[in-house]
């Protein structure tokens, strides 16, 4: 039995479509990402998967419950960190966490809740209205968490975060993992799912257009180069280059294929500086991802 598993999974707004025919499963144990630009339909399809939108068609399982008939049940097993967060603005983090531990009878909750507190950096009895964005996204990350749940569903869970509070985000979650807690990470930032994933489904315009293995992935995976040479005059570029531009000593173009390559290549030319950078997610789509 899988952990999640969407069948055919729609949802339209009328005329409008939200998703459509998602399908992919995800393992229990897994740490699976599910990636794509902003708009791409990623907020949808886990709003749909969770019941939180009822499905145009198609179904979704979680823990092998069906999400439109049995999602008391299931929220009991989940932990769920939306991407915008919004709390009663009168209550400070501590009382908001006491309160999520009393409906999932958390034990020994106040220790637990100083405790993430603590490694997440966050004054718990200020009110939440006047936290940062930053601090709201920690107190919600402390809550999908505080109950153990079996399956932890992330929704660009890293907003607002700065890098040091990333990095202990993301060992926190690889610790969970240990422990069997399937984690299901969508995110827009393709550098996220590369750490933490080992698979990821890409949705791009309301429809899947690959599930791949990261390993797969980035034998695919674009880099922007930037360089300057010491000629204008013009260039043999290598295989897989694509969309080249050039203004006398400078050029840009897109990269596709091992790295490995690309540097042997950049090795054999006369550089005086070169920088490689990720593209947007949605020219990587355009280009290799298209329905």
């Amino acid at each position: 039995m899988s952990a999640i598993e969407l069948s055919s999974l729609s949802k339209f707004y009328g005329n409008q479509r939200g998703i459509d025919g998602v399908s992919f499963a995800v393992k229990k144990g897994e740490i699976f990402g599910f990636i794509g630009p902003n708009g791409a339909g990623k907020s949808t399809t886990i709003r749909t998967l969770m019941g939180l939108l009822a499905a145009t068609s198609g179904k979704a399982t979680i823990m092998g419950m069906d999400t439109s008939v049995e999602g008391a049940r299931i929220r009991e097993k989940i932990g769920y960190l939306p991407s915008e967060v919004d709390y009663y603005s009168d209550m400070s983090s501590r009382e908001l966490l006491l309160y999520h531990a009393a409906i999932y009878k958390v034990g020994d909750a106040a220790h637990k809740i100083q405790e993430l507190a603590t490694y997440f950096q966050l004054e718990l009895d200020r009110p939440i209205d006047d936290l940062s964005y930053g601090n709201k996204k920690k107190c919600a990350i402390i809550q999908s968490v505080l109950h153990d749940p079996e399956v932890l569903i992330l929704d660009e869970p890293t907003g607002g975060l700065d890098p040091l509070m990333q990095n202990r985000f993301f060992e926190l979650l690889e610790r969970l993992n240990k422990k069997g807690v399937t984690i299901f990470f969508s995110s827009h930032v393709l550098s996220e799912i590369q750490r933490m994933c080992d698979r990821a489904a890409i949705i791009r315009a309301g429809k899947i257009t690959a599930v791949e293995d990261i390993t797969t992935l980035l034998s695919k995976q674009m880099k922007t180069v930037r360089l300057v040479t010491n000629s204008v005059n013009n260039m043999v570029l290598p295989e897989g280059a694509l969309n080249h531009h050039q203004s006398g000593q400078k050029h840009t173009f897109d990269y596709v294929g091992p790295t490995q390559d690309l540097i042997v290549w950049l090795n054999s030319q006369a550089i005086i500086d070169v920088t490689l950078s990720e593209p947007d997610l949605e020219s990587i789509f355009m280009n290799y991802y298209q329905s």
